[in-house]
């Protein structure tokens, strides 16, 4: 999960950070980017499992993106990922 901590929707961020399973491992990050791609190599180091109603999101991001483990697609994801780049 990445956290944005910010008083106004409007607002730039006050804190950007990555939370798993209700602990904060990473805060006051530059921007939100940094935030995803630190939060999938956390993901991908620690062989963590997907959230199960993000699976084919993060597996996308992860993939596809960040072209880890990328010869590794499930259907749905090697699909996308085909349609993509016709």
């Amino acid at each position: 999960m990445l956290s944005d901590m910010r008083a106004n929707s409007a607002d730039t961020p006050e804190d950007i950070g990555v939370i798993i399973e209700g602990c904060t491992v990473l805060q006051a990050l530059s921007d939100v980017a940094k935030g995803c791609a630190l939060l999938l190599g956390l993901i991908y180091s620690l062989n963590l499992s997907y959230p199960k109603h993000l699976k084919y999101t993060f597996e996308f991001l992860q993939k596809v993106l960040m072209e880890l483990d990328g010869n590794n697609l499930s259907m749905k994801v090697q699909v996308l990922k085909n349609k993509l780049l016709e």
